[in-house]
């Protein structure tokens, strides 16, 4: 499985030690690639051009996450079907995981839930554009989001979702989607 995963990161990145733990923890191999962030990489711009950040969990030669969320907003027709389905694919997996549970980790907001949450502020925004419905298909990812911002230090630290849709709207602009 190593030579479908790899991880595109910086040795002291936070965000990027996260996701060697988790995958450490969940027995997954993968090829590490160290990045110079000061003369980023093609292969580093190539999977992730619209932040052209670390890190960058590549599976099957694809980035995972925010090329989820980037692909509904960067692309149309079958394209955006096939980022339609593969969102959809990654929600479902999560709400697996969550089950009935209140929390990812039980009872209590944890570490999944807070790496998580901030995706949620494009939900109405990726829901607009790709014309869907997240609740219609993954109705206890929005419940478990409402829950999660009936808590007021998830209220008062997540985006706003109006201000998420308008840069999200200036970027297509930008890229020539509008």
């Amino acid at each position: 499985m190593a030579d479908e995963v790899t991880l595109l990161d910086f040795w002291a990145s936070p965000f990027g030690m996260r996701v060697k733990i988790a995958l450490a923890e969940k027995g997954v191999k993968y090829e590490y690639s160290e990045q110079d962030l000061r003369d980023k990489s093609a292969l580093l711009l190539q999977m992730n051009p619209v932040y052209k950040k670390i890190p960058v969990l590549v599976h099957r030669g694809k980035p995972v996450i925010h090329d989820l969320s980037r692909k509904i907003w960067t692309t149309k027709g079958e394209e955006m079907e096939e980022a339609k389905k593969g969102f959809f694919e990654c929600l479902e997996l999560l709400e697996g995981e969550l089950g009935e549970k209140p929390y990812f980790g039980g009872e209590t907001l944890g570490y999944v839930d807070i790496a998580f949450l901030p995706f949620c502020c494009g939900f109405s925004t990726y829901e607009t554009i790709g014309n869907f419905s997240i609740e219609a298909q993954c109705p206890k990812i929005i419940a478990w989001a409402n829950r999660c911002l009936q808590k007021e230090s998830v209220a008062k630290s997540l985006a706003e979702p109006g201000k998420v849709h308008e840069l999200v709207l200036e970027i297509r602009k930008s890229l020539g989607f509008d």
